[in-house]
């Protein structure tokens, strides 16, 4: 018997060894990913962890069911005859999205632009082509982890804001509903 028949065996059990160890990860990550997409289903990954950004000055959560994508501030054509917070529109992926300056629009000083700043667009599932400029994006964040604080009053003129939250650190959070912004008369009549 020569040494290269001796090896082949060798090889042929090596290859089947790797073999069965490849399907048993994939097995194991398939499975994983099925628990993941169980619970993201179900909601409880989605009411635990929120989106967190800077909106201007203040933080804010967003969640990840009407969050959509989250992109660079790239060129934003400026529409006549809006409101100053209307920052105009943008191109994501081929579709026109409306860029909103939320902390604008809320009465503060505009949002800088600069390294950090993004455009977190809309969820598909609200079917609204609008995106809003943050500061910055700053993770996700669990609600779990945060103290609920009694409502001070603002639900009533933002009802799309009455939930405010304290982080472990002492920051204040505010959550952010975009589907009861995208219902606000104010938010929608961006015309002068």
């Amino acid at each position: 018997m020569t040494r290269q028949s001796m090896d082949i065996p060798a090889a042929t059990a090596l290859s089947q060894s790797d073999s069965g160890m490849r399907r048993t990860r994939l097995r194991e990550f398939q499975t994983k990913l099925v628990e993941r997409m169980q619970a993201a289903t179900s909601g409880s990954v989605a009411q635990a962890s929120q989106l967190g950004v800077m909106i201007g000055q203040t933080r804010w959560l967003l969640s990840l069911h009407e969050a959509g994508e989250i992109v660079s501030v790239g060129q934003i054509k400026k529409v006549p005859l809006t409101q100053d917070w209307f920052l105009g529109l943008t191109n994501i992926r081929g579709n026109l999205v409306s860029v909103i300056d939320l902390a604008h629009f809320r009465g503060m000083a505009p949002t800088p632009v600069d390294k950090e700043s993004r455009i977190v667009a809309f969820g598909p599932s609200l079917s609204f082509n609008c995106g809003l400029l943050v500061s910055r994006v700053m993770g996700l964040r669990n609600l779990s982890d945060m103290e609920l604080q009694p409502d001070a009053g603002e639900s009533a003129s933002a009802p799309w804001a009455a939930r405010h939250y304290l982080d472990r650190d002492s920051n204040a959070w505010t959550e952010l509903d975009l589907s009861l912004i995208v219902q606000d008369p104010h938010f929608l009549h961006v015309g002068i």
